[in-house]
């Protein structure tokens, strides 16, 4: 009896772990969640075209996650385009909306490519 018990315990702490969300932890994004995080990268890079920053263009968009920072940071595993060249990147955008100041700031890596961006608006 008490071992039954223990096991259906078990099972369910197991569930619970898996399908809970540890604050402040990555969450990866899909559904309208992810198509809303799209058009916020895709208002992001045409941003950073607008002023002193590269002109990207947003391609396969393998992989987004958020995490919730003092704002939320969404990271971003997309090919960018830029004349002609795709590189596989890792773009950050942080946003805190509430600031009416240097709100958002922008941070692109891409595989193989030593310039760094980071941008904040």
């Amino acid at each position: 009896m008490i071992g039954s018990k223990l096991f259906y315990l078990t099972i369910f702490a197991v569930v619970c772990v898996s399908l809970c969300q540890v604050p402040g932890g990555h969450r990866e994004l899909s559904g309208d969640e992810l198509k809303t995080a799209v058009d916020n990268l895709n208002v992001a890079l045409a941003k950073l075209a607008t002023g002193d920053g590269p002109s990207y263009k947003a391609g396969k968009v393998i992989k987004v996650t958020t995490q919730v920072v003092a704002g939320s940071l969404d990271t971003y595993t997309v090919e960018l385009v830029k004349g002609g060249e795709t590189k596989q990147c890792t773009v950050k955008i942080w946003s805190q909306p509430w600031l009416s100041v240097n709100g958002t700031n922008v941070k692109i890596e891409c595989n193989g490519d030593d310039d760094k961006v980071d941008s904040t608006w």
